[in-house]
C-alpha cells in the first residue's frame, strides 16, 4: 500500500511540474532594467544605425525547439524594423550562457540599443506576445 501511495504522489508531482513548465514556456518576461551584461558586447557587435533591439538566442546543436525559435526570430527580425536576431551556440560559447544565467535552450534575451536587458523568453517564443513586447 505504501508503495502505491508513493507512486501516485510522484506521478501527481511530475504532472504538476510538467503543467507549470508548459505554461511558462515561451512566455515573454520583461526584465525591468535588470543588471545583466550588455548583449551587444556578448555578441561582439555594435548596434547599427537602425538597430533598436537585439534578440540574442542561446541554442544548442541537439535542440529541436531551437531551430523553430531561430526560424521565428528570423521572421520577426525581417518583419519588424530595427530588430536584429543573433543566435549563439552555447556549446561554442558557454561563457555567454553563464553571464546571462541561462539554464536551458532555447532562451532568447532582448536588449535595447544601450545593451540593457528588456525581455527574456525560455522556450519557443509566442509570436504575438513577442511582437507586443517589441512594440513597447
Amino acid at each position: 500500500m505504501t508503495g502505491l501511495i508513493v507512486v501516485v504522489a510522484v506521478l501527481v508531482a511530475a504532472t504538476v511540474f510538467g503543467l507549470v513548465q508548459r505554461a511558462r514556456s515561451g512566455r515573454v518576461r520583461t526584465s525591468g532594467g535588470s543588471s545583466s551584461p550588455n548583449g551587444w558586447v556578448l555578441t561582439g557587435s555594435d548596434p547599427g544605425p537602425a538597430d533598436r533591439v537585439l534578440l540574442l538566442q542561446l541554442s544548442s546543436p541537439i535542440c529541436a525547439p531551437c531551430r523553430q525559435t531561430a526560424a521565428l526570430l528570423d521572421e520577426v527580425a525581417a518583419d519588424a524594423p530595427g530588430v536584429r536576431h543573433v543566435e549563439i551556440d552555447v556549446a561554442d560559447r558557454p561563457d555567454v550562457a553563464r553571464e546571462l544565467s541561462v539554464m536551458r535552450t532555447p532562451t532568447t534575451v532582448g536588449f535595447d540599443r544601450t545593451g540593457r536587458e528588456l525581455l527574456r523568453i525560455s522556450g519557443v517564443p509566442r509570436r504575438a506576445q513577442l511582437l507586443a513586447a517589441l512594440e513597447t
